[in-house]
Order: C-alpha cells, then structure tokens, then sequence
C-alpha cells in the first residue's frame, strides 16, 4: 500500500534460433518491462530486428494513414474477432488503392473549391459596384483604380494630386472606382500615387469578359457542383469506413504487435548466436514467466532471477538478493554456443563473480486498495513515485475528500457531485477522466457527511432543524458556519479548526520523512525529520499556552472553551514554566514547549544549516490551512446570498436569523410585534414576475457556487497535499511499467 509492488530483474538467454519463439511468449504474457542494453559489455551489440520488420512497419504505416483519411477510431465500427485469413494483404491493397484514390480525388476538389471561393471573394465586389469589367480596364489615356475606402478622403487625395488633371468616381456599397485622366508629364500610376497615406484596399480587375454578377453565377454553380462531388466522396468514405473499419482495426493490431515483437532484439544483449534479454518484472509474476517459457521453448533458455529489488530512500534501490551467481564470461559463451548453439543454453554475463545487470532503476507498479485507487491520478499529476519512496496515495485518500467536504459541507451541493462523479466514472472509457470521477465521488460523500454535522443543504439549515433538533435534541449539532451575527464566533472558530487540521497534516508528512530517513539510522532520521517534528510542535503548544496569553488573540483560548462554539472545556495549555533566564534589561520565562522548539532547532542547525533559515515555516505552512476556513465562509456566504435574495430573510427580537421560507413578511410583525426586523423580503413574496426571476436566481446561484466549488475548494485542497505535504517526504520521479506486449482487443491474428 505505502510501496509500489515488489519488482525482480529477470534475465532470459539463449540461442538465436530460439529467440523469435521466446519473443512472442514474452509478449503474449505482458508482464517484462525490458530494459535497454547499453553496449557495454564486451562481445556483444544490440540485436537486429528480426527479418520482415521493415516491411510490417511500412504495412502498418500505410494502415494508419488509411485510418486517418478515414477519420476512423475504435468507437465507429464494432470489434470482429477472428483470423484475418491468408487474403488479408490483398485486401489491405484493394482498400488502399479505393481510399487513396477517393482521398486524392477529395484534395482535388477541396483545393479547386478554395480557388473559386477565393475568385467570388474577388468578384464580389465588383458585382456590388454594378459596372462591367470590361469597362474597367484596357485604357490607354485614363487610369482606372477599383477599391474599398472612405469616398470623401480618396476624392480629396486624388483631387489635391498634381499629377491628374480630371477624375470621376463610381460607387457600389462599399467599393469605389476611381477614373482618372493624368496631366502630360504623370507618373505611372498616378491614382496609387495620390492615394498615398489613404486607407484603401485595392482589388485587381478580374480577366473576363462576362458582367460581374453573371461571372459571379458561374462561379457559384460551379462551387455548388464541387461541394456536391465532394459530399459524394464523403459518402463514398463513410461507406468504406463502415465496411472495412473493423478490418484495417484489427490489421493495425496484428502489425502493432509484429512490429513490437520484430524490434524487440534492440534492446538486446546478442552475440552472433546467443542473445541476453532482460527487464524487470513484478516479483509474484516469476514463476508464470519461467513456466510459459518452459512450455514455449523447454529447456532451450534459462530464465533467471538476477535481484530483487528493496526500497531504499536515497538513492538507488537495494539489491535484497542476487540469485544468480558464478556464471561465464561473453568470451566463454561465444565458444560454447560455437560448438553447439541450438542445445547449450546460455548463461547470465558476469563480473567479477556477480551477475552484471543492465543498470536501470525498477519501474513503479503502484500498488494501493481499490477504494484509494483513484486518487493515484492526483498522485501522477505531480510525478509517479520512486520505487525507493513512499507512495503518499493512501494518505490522499483519507485526507483530501476530507478538506474538501470541510470547505463545502452541504448534503445537496454533496450528492450533486457525488451524481457528476459516478457518470465520469461510468461513461467515459478514459482511465483519467474514470479515475476523476472516482476522486469526486469520495468528494461528494465526504460533502455530504459534512453537511449533515452543519446540518445544512442548499445553504439551509432544514436538515439540522429536522434531524438534530427534532429528531436527535441535540444541543451540540449541527455545528454553525458562522454566517449569521449570532454566530459569529464560529467563523474565527473554523480558522483554529484549520490550524489543527493542518497540524495533524504536517506532522503526518513530518512522521513519513522520519520513518523514510531511518534507512539512513536513527540519528540522521532524528537530525533531519525529528527536529522539524519538535519546531513545529513546539512552537504551536506554545501559541496555544497561556504563557504571553495577553498578546495572543483571544478567540485561540475561547474557542474550545466551554461556552465557546465548540465547548470541549479546553482554554489552552498551562505555561509550563521551567527557569527563568536573566538577560540584563528584563528575565525571560523559559517554558517546556519553547525549549522544545529550541532543541529542534539546533539540529536542524547542526544536520542542515542552509535550512535554519527556513524555520518559521513551520508557523506559516500551518498558517496557510487556514485557506480552508476561509473558503468554507465563502461558499457558504454565496450560497447564503443567493437564498437571502429568493426566500428573503428576519431577523427575531433574539437576535436570530431566520429566512422566509414559510412565511409571508408581515408574518414577522404580526407574530412578533416590535423588536423583530425584515431583513429582505424575498423574490419569492414580490410577485409574480419577480418569482420567476427568483428562480433563475436560486437554480443559477447554485449550480455557481456548485461550479466554484471545485476551483476553489477542490484547488486549494489539492494545493494543501502537493504544496505543503508532499513538500516533506515527497520526490516523484519514477519510471512507469511499460510491460513488452500489447492489449489484444481482437483475438484473431
């Protein structure tokens, strides 16, 4: 559960002739996660791949291409399993040819539709101006400019140009046509000359002899012909892919793991008759892996057990034991496998008497309960753990749906997500998104228990009148947010509440860094964990005792005490006075809790001096669990504001708030007289339209907060566990298990 699954280095040898069968064993059991050879070892290379690979990655090159013309996935068609039958390549080449075909024709088309479509944009607005082209251009004596611009500005600029000595405009909508006569010693171009420094869009004068709109009818007959040639190449498509999308499926799958198996020697170790596979492969799993390949191959590999791997925080993981020892040399082996390499099977390379593994870390298997599996895709959205760490997954767990609820704690915002966590969960084929609606699900529940200790649902405190009050008579539950003046203690109560919350928190992180560290022994664990433990404990009894009580805010004293809001009876820790230090202007009491604090940090000064510098986080990371108080008051403030605006609320001569849900607002003066006041009354008590409008108000309001929910309460719960608690005992980085071999969706071959 805290350690990824116990992983062994298996190695495999053998003779090449037996290699492609040992191959697809390995594959067919997708249990290796193979490590790459990396050349080092004296007379061997990495291996060939095994003839016909070329020619199944072009295959299945070709066959993807074809699915992405197709636009085709797994969710159009429906899996067929089967043989594909000796056929399958002509098949294959047939559908080609029929897709590429379609495929070119539809280029075709789709870039002659972009030519004209770009043609009637030109057109067009010649079409608006209402002039024929042929009268536009093909003038020797007059120069002619067609364009969009603002018609007082360009006969302004060609009117003021020296260089045109007469000129007339012509108008359509938008578009300008100006023709101009140019004085004897012009420029060329006198028009774009003048209209220098103007806004003005040329548009060149199509080659036609044809009128504008006539041209323009052409061009969209045309276009219309084109984009139905094209639905008829869709179609043709669609057709294709409906038939022989499962087909080029299950092609793919038979290339994928052709191509896998035929490249595999690459990571190998391999002489010119004799190759060495290994990778890692979880521990339990052994014996299946020995058994397949002895029923595969017999006694033509050895499959060998080099180590185990143990956890060890720092640094590599530790090699618990070496099974195979006093193995011969490559040079060795070369010779025996020379003499007889169909038979002999070949041994594990050796140094030094110790089997010489290829050197790479275990992969990471995480391994954790069905209920806390979920919460692994919050654990991976910072980093995979080591294989040598604790995986902090359970304590996600237990600890995030519970800050979650805290903040929200509301029976009906917590059923809703509990509903939007089961159809993630149930109706997307994604692990990630499925793993999500897990992580809301336990989200949701944990709202709802919440809810019910406040008592509340949808902002209302109903649930706490009819099950606390009615039915239980308790005096105690539900718990207050703090929202209403009468309860106002309660709101600075919920902030020591997130103290605690986060004291509990850190000193679990504190606890794992310790026990992680006790690889290292005793000492180093209590140098470098312990002496955070003491600093933080320390310091927080200290802030919580009665030593300098006058300087600390009150409500830290008043809040558990027993008629504070939480009336547990507790007024803080006694001084714990043990000498008194002189220092010359005044004498400074020395307590328990600040010696305590003091010897910690003199062992973070000693273990680790850079860090001293630091020590006041473990007042300030305590500090910021006080986010969850506040959003827990800002949630609740907008769920309450969106009620008061739609049942309205009064306030009773007590001092009790209390909304109009039952009652009409002269209720308040004729039930209570003077001393009671209408705070708001309510959408829902002002009419008609005003109702209707309330509805919107409360449905919308709700479903606001339900939404902000999540980016602040799931955020900041989620800062909490990466930012503060992983920060220290947690590293990430490990490598995930890839195992050799493929998901079968299909069983034919």
């Amino acid at each position: 559960m805290l350690r990824p699954e116990r992983m062994s280095k298996v190695s495999v040898t053998g003779s090449k002739g037996v290699m492609p069968a040992v191959i697809e064993t390995v594959h067919e059991l997708s249990l290796v996660h193979l490590s790459d050879y990396d050349g080092s070892w004296e007379g061997f290379d990495n291996g060939d791949p095994i003839e016909g690979a070329e020619n199944a990655s072009e295959k299945l090159v070709t066959v993807r291409a074809l699915e992405s013309a197709l636009e085709l996935s797994e969710s159009d068609v429906e899996p067929e399993a089967g043989r594909l039958g000796d056929d399958w390549e002509d098949r294959l080449e047939e559908i080609r040819t029929r897709i590429n075909d379609l495929d070119d024709r539809r280029s075709e088309v789709t870039d002659e539709l972009r030519q004209i479509e770009e043609r009637i944009d030109r057109i067009a607005p010649f079409a608006e101006l209402g002039i024929d082209l042929d009268l536009l251009a093909g003038y020797e004596t007059v120069d002619v400019v067609v364009g969009e611009g603002p018609v007082d500005d360009i006969e302004a600029a060609v009117a003021a140009s020296d260089d045109i000595r007469a000129f007339e405009t012509f108008t359509g909508g938008d578009v300008v046509a100006v023709v101009a006569a140019p004085t004897e010693d012009a420029d060329e171009n006198p028009i774009d000359d003048a209209l220098v420094g103007v806004e003005f869009t040329r548009h060149e004068v199509p080659e036609t002899d044809q009128s504008p709109s006539a041209y323009v009818a052409d061009l969209e007959e045309r276009k219309e012909e084109l984009e139905y040639e094209r639905e008829e190449i869709e179609a043709d498509l669609e057709e294709i892919r409906a038939e022989e999308g499962s087909f080029l499926l299950r092609v793919e799958e038979k290339l994928t793991i052709e191509v896998q198996q035929a490249e595999a020697p690459l990571q190998f170790a391999t002489t010119d008759r004799a190759f060495i596979a290994e990778g890692w492969i979880p521990t339990a799993e052994y014996d299946r892996l020995v058994a397949s390949l002895s029923d595969a191959v017999g006694d033509s590999v050895e499959v060998e057990e080099l180590e185990r791997a143990d956890y060890d925080r720092h640094g590599a993981h530790s090699h618990t034991e070496e099974v195979q020892k006093g193995a011969p040399s490559a040079a060795d082996e070369d010779d025996e496998t020379a003499a007889d390499a169909d038979e002999e099977p070949q041994k594990a390379v050796t140094d030094g008497g110790s089997a010489v593994t290829m050197g790479d870390e275990p992969p990471v298997i995480q391994n954790n309960p069905s209920l806390a599996k979920p919460f692994e895709v919050l654990v991976q959205a910072v980093n995979r753990p080591k294989y040598s760490e604790l995986d902090p997954t359970i304590f996600l767990f237990l600890t995030f749906p519970a800050f979650f609820g805290f903040m929200i704690g509301d029976v009906g915002y917590g059923i809703m997500y509990m509903a939007i966590g089961a159809y993630m969960a149930t109706q997307f084929d994604s692990q990630g998104i499925t793993s999500l609606g897990g992580v809301a699900i336990w989200a949701g529940a944990f709202t709802v228990l919440f809810g019910v200790i406040y008592g509340e649902i949808f902002g209302l405190h109903i649930l706490g009148e009819v099950l606390w009050h009615d039915v239980f008579h308790s005096e105690l539950l539900p718990l207050n947010k703090g929202l209403e003046p009468a309860a106002a203690d309660f709101a600075l109560g919920w902030m020591v509440v997130s103290v605690l919350a986060g004291l509990v928190h850190l000193n679990i992180g504190y606890i794992l860094d310790f026990y992680e560290n006790l690889s290292h022994g005793f000492k180093d664990a209590v140098f470098h964990s312990g002496s955070w433990i003491l600093m933080l404990n320390g310091v927080w009894i200290w802030i919580f005792s009665a030593q300098a009580e006058g300087m600390k805010p009150d409500f830290l004293f008043t809040t558990f005490a027993s008629d504070g809001p939480f009336p547990i009876g507790f007024t803080g820790f006694p001084a714990w006075e043990l000498v008194t230090i002189p220092l010359g202007f005044a004498e400074f009491p020395l307590t328990a809790p600040l010696l305590v604090f003091l010897i910690g940090f003199a062992l973070l000064i000693v273990s680790e001096p850079v860090e001293a510098v630091e020590f006041l986080d473990v007042v300030v990371n305590v500090f910021s669990y006080t986010r969850m108080g506040a959003v827990l008051l800002a949630k609740a403030g907008m769920a309450f504001v969106v009620n008061l605006l739609f049942f309205g609320a009064y306030r009773d001569p007590d001092g009790a708030f209390h909304f109009l849900r039952t009652h009409e607002p002269s209720y308040v003066s004729e039930h209570y007289g003077e001393g009671a006041e209408v705070i708001f009354n309510g959408l829902m008590h002002s009419g008609t339209a005003a109702l209707i409008g309330g509805l919107v108000i409360l449905i919308v309001g709700h479903l606001v907060v339900l939404a902000l929910g999540v980016t602040s309460a799931g955020l900041q719960a989620v800062r909490l566990e990466y930012v503060e608690f992983f920060n220290k005992f947690y590293d990430g980085g490990g490598e995930n298990y890839e195992p050799f071999g493929h998901d079968r969706n299909y069983s034919g071959n």
